[in-house]
């Protein structure tokens, strides 16, 4: 057996030993509550048991838009120990199409990972992407970005297309209106949106996928609390947060997370969409949120902009390119392990496929490292603590790092 995949095996069995291996029957997601921060915050540890095995939460799940998380492959997720990854609706059903993916034998088999998917419901690209869009009772009418041809997606057929890519987890499909929306637009939205869930769940079939609903209600805390009812009214396997970080403050959006999680059912995973920088992960866990997506990670990873414990490096940056140090001194990542800054930047400078494959593994191996973390300090009771010295440290560095702009 070669080094890496001893390694991979290491990786992937302590995470094993973590979880347990424990794996349901195909059937509904089921969420268990293994423990609740006792140092004054809401802040849960939790593990979701899906037909693809157990996820560990809180969690941060890397996107992988058209069924591939860009810059790296299944291999290096394993060995990082991405535990779930995510699919979007509306790029699949364009291209290669949900049909194609059915036929050959589901999006788990089509990407080759064998562990738990999410598959977002479409709604949001088809509001952020689409030039000419049109929004009825009826669905959503749009122009794909790809080639101007018109689609027409329902609530029903945003059910249908994520069942036939056959993710562990598929969302209702709602619209997703800026969170500084006119409060009139917004209370039009959500009622709109709460006739589309009750669609989306006579629509779904409680095969292998289980059915999240998702709450918007932009800045508002009483429409909030009023669409967290009505979505929570129907029984599902879990909850979103919608709307969230889409032009509003990072304070506004933490201030609103504070009010709004809480109000999703105790016992069920409570998920916050399109979330984020490391900061607001370790903010909105304290507030009691237990999954996270973002394509942060990958896209700064893609334009040279590194997380490390000491902050923020732009690794184009020239003062690298004689710099013999790894990205990040405290990191283990394979980048990290084998690679100096100056060569990273070479690499960034001339535009080579391996700069942004690297960036990457090294950008999720954060990311990933950091919920590990945030799941430790969760279960040792000492969570308040590690947010407020995360917050802290966060705050130095952005100030060191715009005075040395």
């Amino acid at each position: 057996m070669g080094e890496q995949q001893q390694g991979q095996q290491a990786v992937t069995g302590a995470a094993a030993r973590e979880r347990g291996d424990t794996r349901v029957a195909p059937g509904l997601v089921r969420y268990e509550l293994l423990h609740e921060d006792a140092s004054g915050t809401r802040a849960r540890r939790g593990r979701l048991h899906t037909p693809h095995g157990p996820v560990e939460t809180p969690i941060f799940m890397p996107v992988g838009t058209v069924g591939s998380v860009k810059g790296v492959g299944p291999d290096d997720l394993l060995t990082l120990d991405a535990q779930i990854i995510l699919g979007n609706t509306y790029h699949l059903m364009l291209r290669p199409g949900e049909a194609l993916v059915g036929e050959m034998g589901g999006l788990h088999q089509f990407v080759s990972w064998n562990r738990p998917m999410l598959t977002d419901s479409g709604g949001f690209q088809v509001f952020s992407l689409s030039e000419k869009r049109k929004i009825t009772e009826e669905g959503a009418t749009f122009q794909s970005h790809l080639d101007g041809a018109r689609h027409f997606l329902t609530p029903e057929r945003s059910i249908d297309i994520q069942e036939t890519l056959g993710a562990d987890i598929i969302m209702a499909f709602d619209e997703c209106p800026p969170s500084t929306e006119d409060r009139g637009y917004l209370e039009k939205s959500l009622a709109r949106t709460t006739r589309w869930l009750h669609r989306c769940e006579r629509a779904w079939t409680r095969g292998r996928s289980s059915l999240f609903g998702i709450v918007q209600g932009g800045l508002h805390d009483d429409l909030r609390k009023r669409h967290a009812e009505e979505v929570c009214a129907v029984d599902l396997p879990g909850y979103a947060l919608g709307g969230y970080s889409v032009g509003e403050t990072p304070e506004a959006m933490h201030a609103g997370v504070a009010y709004s999680a809480p109000l999703l059912p105790r016992d069920k995973p409570r998920y916050l969409m399109g979330v984020g920088t490391p900061l607001d992960l370790v903010t909105c866990v304290e507030h009691g949120v237990d999954m996270f997506d973002c394509v942060l990670p990958t896209r700064c990873a893609r334009n040279g902009l590194l997380f490390t414990s000491e902050g923020k490096l732009t690794i184009r940056n020239a003062a690298f390119a004689k710099d013999p140090r790894p990205v990040d001194p405290a990191c283990a990542c394979y980048t990290c392990r084998n690679f100096s800054r100056a060569y990273l930047r070479h690499l960034f400078a001339a535009g080579e496929i391996l700069a942004m494959r690297l960036n990457t593994l090294h950008n999720l191996h954060y990311f990933l490292g950091l919920m590990a973390d945030v799941r430790r300090a969760i279960a040792e009771d000492r969570y308040a603590a590690f947010a407020r010295e995360f917050r802290a440290r966060t705050q130095a560095q952005e100030a060191e790092r715009t005075r040395g702009r």
